[in-house]
C-alpha cells in the first residue's frame, strides 16, 4: 500500500427529507445569498426543487437561478453562471441534479473568483487555490461529483472535453442525498448512473500496487452492490432500498475512499471523453462500451487481477490450471450485466463511426500531456485506436 492522504470534508445528509435542512446548511458553512444552478424540469417534478427553495426561504436565504445546464457540460453555461453570480453578488452554489449540474456549480465557483478565464484551471495555466462553495441535492445516482475531487466541462471552442486538475478545494461542503428523488428518472438515465459508478470503481480496482487487500475489498464489495441493485431499481422505481444502495454506492465509488493507497487507472474514462465529446452520448453510456473493450485489450497484463474481479465480483468458477479462462468469463459477465441494463455495447450503438477513430485518438492528442494515458497499462495512440476498433460491432 502506497502512502496517502485523504480529505473528504463533505458533510451528507442521506435520506427521505433531508432537502428540509438546505437552508440551514448554507448558513452553516457561511452562505448569505445562492446562486441555484439546475438542468430542466425534472427537478421540479421529483420535488428537489420546492424543497430546497422552501427550506431556503424558511432560512431568510434570497437566491437566483441558472438553469439549463446539459449533459456533457459545457463551458458556455459556465461563463453564464459566472457572470450572473458576480452581478448578483452570491457566496455560495447550490446545485439541484446531478453530476453535470454539481459540475458545472463546482467550475462556476472557481471561475468567479478568478480574473482571468476559468478554463485556466483545466489547462493548467492557473492552480485552483479558492472557491465560492458549493452545496448538492442530488437527484442521480451516477458521477459521484457530490462527494468527488473532481469536475469535468466539455470546453465548446475545440469540442474539448476535460477534467480540471483533482483538488480538495472544490469537494462540496455539503450534499443532500434522498433516494427518493431517483424514483423518477427514466430507466436509460438511471441503468448509465449504475455504469459510471461501476467504472469509477474499476478505475480503481485494476491497479499495479501491491498489497491493497482492504481497499480490494471495498471496491469489490461495492461493485457487487451495484450488480445486485441497479436491476432491482429498474424492476421497481419505488424501492427505497435498492435506491438507497446506489446513491450510496455512486458517492462511495468516488470520493476516493477506495482508492487510497493505490495506483490508479482512468484510462476508460479518457477514451470515453472522446467518445462523448464526439457524439455527445451519455457518459454511462460510452462507458458501457468502452470499459469491457479496455478489459479485452488489457487482461493479458495482469490475468490474476481480472480472475479476482470475475470470482468476487460475479461469482465465476476459478479455473486455476487456466486462470486467463476466468478472466475472459468475468468480462463476459460484465457484458451480459451492461446488457441487462440494456446499455449499449457497440461504438455503432451511441452513434460512432469507425471512420471516425483516427480523429478521436488526434482529438485526444491536442490534450497537453494527452499520451500516454492510464495507471494500469501505459495507453498510446496505438493502443487507443485498437481498443476503439474492439468497440465495432
Amino acid at each position: 500500500m502506497n502512502n496517502f492522504t485523504f480529505y473528504s470534508p463533505t458533510l451528507f445528509a442521506f435520506g427521505q427529507g433531508e432537502a428540509s435542512r438546505v437552508g440551514a446548511l448554507v448558513r452553516q458553512f457561511g452562505g448569505s445569498k445562492v446562486l441555484l444552478v439546475a438542468g430542466g424540469g425534472s427537478v421540479r417534478k421529483n420535488g428537489a426543487y420546492d424543497a430546497a427553495a422552501a427550506s431556503l426561504k424558511e432560512a431568510g436565504i434570497p437566491w437566483c437561478e441558472l438553469w439549463g445546464v446539459q449533459a456533457n457540460p459545457r463551458s458556455g453555461k459556465v461563463y453564464e453562471g459566472i457572470e450572473l453570480a458576480r452581478k448578483e453578488g452570491v457566496d455560495f452554489l447550490l446545485a439541484i441534479g446531478g453530476g453535470s449540474v454539481i459540475d458545472t456549480a463546482k467550475a462556476i465557483g472557481m471561475g468567479v473568483l478568478y480574473d482571468g478565464d476559468f478554463w485556466d484551471f483545466f489547462t493548467g495555466k492557473a492552480k485552483i487555490e479558492r472557491t465560492l462553495p458549493v452545496g448538492t441535492v442530488l437527484t442521480i445516482s451516477a458521477a459521484g461529483s457530490e462527494g468527488s475531487d473532481s469536475c469535468v466541462i466539455t470546453q465548446e471552442a475545440g469540442n474539448l472535453k476535460w477534467g480540471c486538475p483533482k483538488t480538495d478545494v472544490i469537494r462540496p461542503k455539503f450534499s443532500v442525498l434522498d433516494p427518493t428523488y431517483t424514483y423518477s428518472l427514466p430507466d436509460y438515465q438511471l441503468a448509465c448512473g449504475a455504469v459510471d459508478m461501476f467504472a469509477h470503481l474499476c478505475e480503481r480496482y485494476f491497479t499495479n500496487t501491491p498489497d491493497v487487500a482492504l481497499t480490494d475489498r471495498l471496491c469489490e464489495a461495492l461493485l457487487k452492490t451495484v450488480v445486485d441493485a441497479a436491476p432491482r431499481a429498474l424492476a421497481d422505481h419505488s424501492d427505497y432500498a435498492s435506491h438507497a444502495d446506489l446513491m450510496w454506492a455512486g458517492t462511495l465509488a468516488h470520493n476516493n475512499s477506495c482508492g487510497v493507497g493505490r495506483d490508479q487507472d482512468w484510462a476508460s474514462h479518457q477514451i470515453e471523453h472522446e467518445l462523448s465529446a464526439f457524439y455527445d452520448c451519455a457518459h454511462g453510456a460510452g462507458l458501457a462500451v468502452i470499459l469491457p473493450a479496455w478489459m479485452e485489450y488489457v487482461c493479458h497484463h495482469d490475468v490474476m487481477r481480472f480472475a479476482r474481479f470475475a470470482v468476487n465480483v460475479f461469482g465465476c468458477e476459478m479455473d486455476y490450471a487456466h486462470p486467463e479462462r476466468t478472466a475472459q468469463a468475468g468480462i463476459r459477465s460484465l457484458r451480459a450485466f451492461f446488457r441487462s441494463l440494456h446499455m449499449p455495447a457497440t461504438l455503432e450503438e451511441v452513434g460512432g463511426k469507425a471512420a471516425d477513430i483516427p480523429a478521436m485518438v488526434a482529438h485526444r492528442n491536442e490534450k497537453p500531456n494527452g499520451f500516454p494515458f492510464g495507471g494500469f497499462m501505459k495507453i498510446y495512440a496505438a493502443e487507443m485506436e485498437a481498443i476503439l476498433r474492439l468497440c465495432q460491432g
